[in-house]
């Protein structure tokens, strides 16, 4: 079965984890760069960058307005650990800025930090050490009815429970570690 969303969120934190050829549908994707060493290569990471403009993907960087800049972003991820309060000033710039969120205090956070869209995270079982609970389809949906912002699903979803993001109550979806397992299976079942 496929999956028809009008948004998919790709987090990935090496460009090596992802293979634009593999993306068919262009203007649905939205790649954020998440990188958690301090090593980078610009140089590299504006190629890559130019190719997803290319290619009509948004691009978006986490927690590095600078870097942003750099590459001419779309876009402002800021996590979920990210709390400070001086990131609301750049709600007011030409970014977009999406945020990401594990509970009802950093909803609130995301709210004062200006995010559009907000990355909510554990809608299915992970296997995740140090990271127990799970929200569930449900609980999900009832949490997304009361909220003005968009909320997208993240964590634990994999091939297997793909056909439930069906029931789910938004309009986009967020992946991040099947982008590196399993990724030509996954595109092939998303529209």
């Amino acid at each position: 079965m496929f999956i028809c969303k009008k948004k998919y969120f790709l987090i990935i934190e090496n460009i090596k984890d992802i293979d634009l050829k593999s993306i068919k549908i262009f203007e649905k994707f939205i790649i954020i760069y998440r990188n958690q060493s301090k090593l980078i290569n610009i140089e590299k990471l504006s190629i890559f960058r130019n190719q997803c403009k290319a290619k009509r993907i948004d691009f978006y960087v986490a927690n590095d307005f600078k870097l942003m800049s750099i590459l001419k972003a779309d876009g402002l991820y800021i996590s979920a650990y990210n709390t400070d309060l001086r990131m609301c000033r750049y709600k007011y710039s030409k970014y977009k800025i999406i945020g990401s969120a594990h509970n009802y205090k950093e909803l609130k956070i995301k709210d004062i930090q200006g995010c559009s869209s907000i990355i909510y995270s554990r809608l299915f079982e992970t296997k995740y050490k140090n990271k127990p609970g799970f929200l569930g389809l449900i609980r999900f949906n009832l949490l997304s009815r009361l909220r003005k912002e968009i909320l997208t699903p993240l964590g634990g979803i994999n091939i297997n429970n793909l056909n439930k993001m069906n029931i789910v109550n938004s309009t986009s979806l967020a992946l991040m570690s099947e982008v590196k397992k399993k990724p030509a299976k996954i595109f092939s079942r998303l529209f």
